[in-house]
């Protein structure tokens, strides 16, 4: 299995995988209280005692960004920083609603057709979600299935599928509401959640290993490859019928094509493999395919 370093950011086999056996560019900073090591984001990691653009910024932080540092568990972990911003994206939207009110809470976390010019909602919407259980349930894909597929690709290229895949999912919700819908209003339902950006990890992964095992519920043991299907049945079922439930399911298909698609070029590009079995807890309420939610938002 392929391992991602998260000093340097390459990519290593078990024999090679420590930072002493590759020649670890980031070792140099090993015995420097102040050393920076690259998170992963950035590939260009200088040797030399230069430092890289990311450790030039993280060392503008005011807080100690070094190794042992509070931080430190998040270097090289992109899928756990991403939990992390979900969480707190999820309480600054409770306290910006009971304080500031329902429609500024919108206005700065909500992806809504009748304001697509609101471009800061391409990225927040990714990272808010509609109820506690919403956010459970990604939380649940995204905490088993992202590392695996960041190991395989590097924090930086994972940050940027999760990004990606969570931007065009969302506008792609919104594009298709404008189609189905006559006249958007104002109070036409947005989309939150990180449905998208999770249905493009699991996407990667069917194409990577289709007969992954992955325990639904902790209890039915499923191919990987049938449970992509089933989003995707769902998806299409329901966009044909031009209903919903509430469910963002374009946002669900657009984040799994993308993931089929990127996996589909790392399989040729690079040889990868995957385990053949992995416990995963299911969509759930809330989670992918899970119901709507409420306050006139989509959840996906």
């Amino acid at each position: 299995m392929p391992y991602n370093c998260r000093h340097c950011g390459g990519t290593y086999c078990g024999d090679h995988r420590l930072p002493e056996n590759h020649s670890c560019s980031g070792l140099e900073n090993w015995n420097d209280p102040k050393g920076v090591f690259d998170s992963g984001f950035d590939d260009n990691v200088n040797s030399g005692g230069s430092t890289s653009r990311a450790s030039g910024l993280m060392d503008k932080l005011p807080i100690d960004t070094g190794p042992g540092g509070p931080l430190a568990y998040f270097r090289g972990n992109a899928t756990y920083t991403f939990l992390a911003l979900m969480w707190l994206t999820f309480f600054c939207q409770i306290v910006v609603g009971r304080v500031f009110g329902p429609e500024l809470m919108q206005t700065l976390f909500v992806l809504r057709p009748y304001y697509p010019q609101y471009v800061w909602t391409w990225v927040t919407s990714i990272f808010a979600h509609g109820g506690f259980m919403h956010i459970v349930g990604n939380s649940i894909v995204i905490f088993f299935f992202g590392p695996l597929v960041e190991r395989y690709v590097g924090s930086r290229k994972f940050a940027i599928l999760f990004l990606a895949s969570g931007v065009l999912a969302g506008l792609g919700q919104i594009g298709i509401q404008i189609i189905q819908t006559p006249t958007v209003m104002p109070f036409t339902p947005g989309v939150v959640g990180a449905s998208g950006a999770a249905l493009a990890i699991l996407g990667v992964l069917t194409v990577l290993n289709p007969g992954l095992k992955v325990y639904l519920y902790f209890i039915l043991p499923v191919p990987i490859w049938l449970l992509t299907a089933g989003y995707a049945f769902i998806s299409v079922a329901f966009l044909s019928t031009g209903g919903g439930g509430g469910i963002a399911h374009m946002a669900h298909l657009v984040g799994l094509l993308i993931g089929l698609g990127y996996g589909e070029y790392v399989k040729r590009n690079r040889n990868v493999s995957a385990p053949n079995q992995l416990q995963f807890g299911g969509g759930g309420p809330g989670g992918p395919g899970g119901p709507g939610g409420p306050g006139g938002r989509r959840r996906f």
